[in-house]
């Protein structure tokens, strides 16, 4: 086989790369080892090494102890509706993220004071170090972990009042707009940003996931008349979800 300006181990992954996603190597076959790659492209063993390095990074392939290396079962990529909509009703913390009025599912949350570090405090305009409200959640659908989301509150705006825990009190579970509003503050803008990064282990073992699996981050940030009231980092296994925004025509 001739190669290109492209570097052989990277001619080597994408040709099993597209036998994996046409069928020819389907879920649970074994990849070809590393000797019958070196013999059937023609390259040494170092670019058979590598090639397959490149798939069992990107989870397209799996390293079974003692057997070999095989491909992985590739789940079909469900959706995860984002809108600025909200309900007159309120909005729970799933549904708030998950933006699907037919949406159930369940959560576990934990809250805890803390200070805040550089770059949440530039998210929240506050000085580093500032207290804020940490709370964490884990979003499931079927007992399925599908989200991942960790959100700020400045104790300034939220601190000794009803709301200052968001699961607990008279508006525990209920939305952001929702929970500030019963302390007067309104909610009239959100932002998100959505980026893309290998996962942290934390992430991935909470999620399921392989090391090497990327997760989508969504830093969605509320807002009142200016002023950042909350702000969060949300984080989904790209190979599972897909964020799908709708957003209105005015």
């Amino acid at each position: 086989m001739t190669f290109g300006e492209q570097p052989a181990y990277l001619r080597v992954a994408g040709d099993l790369r597209k036998k994996i996603v046409d069928g020819s190597l389907p879920p649970h076959t074994r990849l070809p080892s590393q000797a019958r790659i070196r013999e059937e492209y023609g390259v040494s063993d170092t670019v058979a090494l590598e090639a397959r390095k490149v798939l069992m990074a990107e989870g397209l392939v799996e390293g079974r102890s003692g057997s070999g290396t095989y491909v992985r079962e590739r789940p079909v990529p469900r959706r995860i509706a984002r809108s600025g909509f909200r309900p007159p009703s309120g909005a729970t913390p799933f549904r708030q993220e998950q933006a699907d009025g037919e949406t159930r599912g369940t959560w576990e949350s934990s809250s805890e004071q803390a200070e805040a570090s550089v770059s949440v405090a530039e998210r929240l305009a506050i000085r580093p170090g500032d207290r804020v409200m940490c709370t964490r959640y884990v979003f499931r659908d079927a007992g399925e972990a599908m989200m991942l989301s960790t959100s700020w509150e400045p104790l300034a705006v939220t601190g000794r009042t009803p709301v200052m825990l968001p699961e607990e009190g008279p508006l525990g579970g209920m939305g952001v707009v929702e929970r500030m509003a019963a302390i007067d503050v309104v909610v009239d803008n959100v932002t998100e940003e959505v980026g893309a990064r290998p996962g942290l282990a934390e992430e991935l073992l909470a999620l399921g996931g392989v090391p090497g699996h990327v997760v989508l981050v969504i830093q969605r940030t509320y807002y009142a008349s200016g002023r950042p009231v909350e702000t969060a980092d949300v984080v989904i296994p790209a190979d599972r979800y897909r964020a799908a925004y709708h957003l209105p025509v005015k």
